[in-house]
């Protein structure tokens, strides 16, 4: 917990939550009987309500970006070292919002919620969601908020893909989008890592089909298993060289057994068990399905500018040079595919070593680039 609330932090915020009664058409053809979403602000709307940003989040991230919910919280929010007063993110001059997607399980309605119809838990019954949808009920939260246009909507990994479809499906409601370290649509290989994974929870004896909630257990060994090989995907070979090279754990030698020897053994693992205590497996398959079916150019015969026709907002493209995930090559893609049809877009390839997970650090090049454009944009807007 933090001994203080530092200066610098957007201090203890209050998770807030909307329902919406009307249901939602989805892209894969059903309803969702109404929904609730879960989110969080920071900052303050001004009168003209023009310096508005939403920020779209990962696989496994939530609506809390910054702050602390209370003095006892062990972490800030996710994205603590980029967003709060005088941060590259400045809450001085922009209000923040962030939702919780549907399908989630963080507050937001998804498979651990319970199925109006049946008074259970949805476990499998739940629909599949996608991108698309995500976009469109963060427009009728958007709506609720009375906020007409986004001044940026702002995502990195999952949700750069999130600001990409903003861009396409409601153009004239944000006037930057600033996609980080995301990607037109998977690679064969993405896939079959989420694969992977969800084969990992599936196969677990205590996942009962998705129904594990009514057994009063969850699939621990699998979804912690997924965590495992999901992280690793999210490190570089010379972040993990540096952070733990060949070290044994606590120096001692070998136990030419099966227990933990090296010191990256220990750490998968806990970030393994810790992740089972806060992620709902079946939330976890759903998303991880929304990201592989990411793909706006397939309506356009795969022709990615055709996709982006549309848009009219600014770009900022962000990569990092370390990140084989979702690799420079996939930001230089949207790059090329912004410059065919005319858009105006920055393009920055950031020199860091941690790999994917370079979006969630303060590297200096980084902070300076996107802390530089979002204040252009606040001068364009007044903020």
């Amino acid at each position: 917990m933090p001994v203080e609330i530092p200066v610098d932090s957007v201090g203890l915020v209050t998770p807030q939550t909307v329902t919406f009664s009307a249901p939602l058409e989805l892209e894969c053809g059903r309803w969702l009987p109404g929904y609730t979403l879960a989110y969080e602000t920071y900052g303050t709307l001004n009168a003209q309500r023009s310096n508005a940003i939403l920020l779209c989040h990962a696989l496994s991230g939530d609506h809390h970006a910054a702050g602390y919910h209370s003095m006892d919280d062990r972490k800030p929010g996710w994205w603590e070292h980029l967003l709060g007063p005088r941060k590259a993110m400045d809450t001085e001059r922009f209000f923040f919002v962030c939702a919780n997607f549907i399908g989630s399980c963080k507050g937001s309605t998804g498979p651990a919620s319970t199925n109006p119809e049946t008074g259970a838990p949805w476990g499998l019954d739940f629909p599949m969601v996608t991108v698309r949808d995500w976009v469109k009920t963060q427009a009728e939260l958007a709506d609720y908020l009375g906020i007409e246009q986004w001044a940026a909507v702002v995502g990195g990994s999952l949700g750069g893909m999130q600001v990409m479809q903003w861009s396409m499906d409601y153009p004239e409601r944000l006037r930057h989008a600033v996609v980080i370290a995301a990607a037109p649509k998977l690679t064969a290989q993405n896939i079959a890592f989420n694969e992977v994974c969800r084969q990992a929870i599936m196969t677990d004896p205590d996942f009962y089909n998705g129904r594990y909630y009514a057994h009063n257990t969850k699939p621990r060994r699998g979804l912690s298993l997924a965590r495992m090989i999901g992280h690793i995907t999210y490190l570089s070979d010379n972040a993990m060289r540096t952070k733990f090279g060949r070290d044994t754990r606590g120096g001692k030698a070998f136990s030419f057994g099966f227990d933990v020897d090296f010191e990256v053994e220990s750490y998968l693992r806990y970030q393994g068990s810790s992740f089972v205590e806060r992620f709902d497996a079946n939330s976890y398959l759903y998303i991880t399905k929304a990201l592989d079916y990411f793909d706006p150019a397939s309506a356009w015969g795969g022709n990615l500018a055709e996709a982006f026709a549309s848009t009219r907002a600014n770009f900022l493209v962000i990569s990092f040079s370390s990140d084989w995930r979702f690799s420079p090559e996939r930001s230089r893609e949207i790059v090329q595919a912004l410059y065919t049809c005319n858009r105006d877009v920055s393009y920055a390839e950031i020199e860091a070593e941690h790999g994917h997970d370079s979006f969630l650090m303060p590297i200096p090049q980084y902070v300076a680039v996107l802390g530089t454009y979002l204040g252009r944009v606040a001068e364009e807007v007044g903020a």
